[in-house]
């Protein structure tokens, strides 16, 4: 009956070791601090399962923030414009009566 019961407390002692995941760095201190976001890119890619999903998400999230820095697309005010549609194009070349 001791041994069973000895058994026992080293079962839930056991129970109550297991190692608790790493904090998570939170996506607004990422998004300050370029360095840290890049190796931690770095990781996710290398070892994804090792780093976390929860780490690895915040990291795609400051990524974005950081490229759309603050909704506004790099690309926004791209010089070269689209070329006019094709019926725009066919409208005004043909002659009016």
């Amino acid at each position: 009956m001791r041994r069973i019961l000895f058994l026992i407390l080293c079962a839930l002692a056991l129970a109550a070791c297991e190692k608790k995941p790493p904090p998570i760095e939170s996506v607004e201190s990422l998004v300050a601090n370029p360095e840290r976001l890049r190796a931690l890119r770095e990781a996710c890619k290398a070892d994804h399962a090792k780093v976390g999903d929860a780490q690895c998400n915040a990291v795609a999230e400051a990524t974005r923030r950081r490229f759309m820095a603050g909704g506004q697309s790099p690309y926004a005010n791209d010089p070269v414009k689209p070329p006019a549609p094709p019926a725009a194009e066919a409208a005004s070349s043909t002659p009016k009566d």
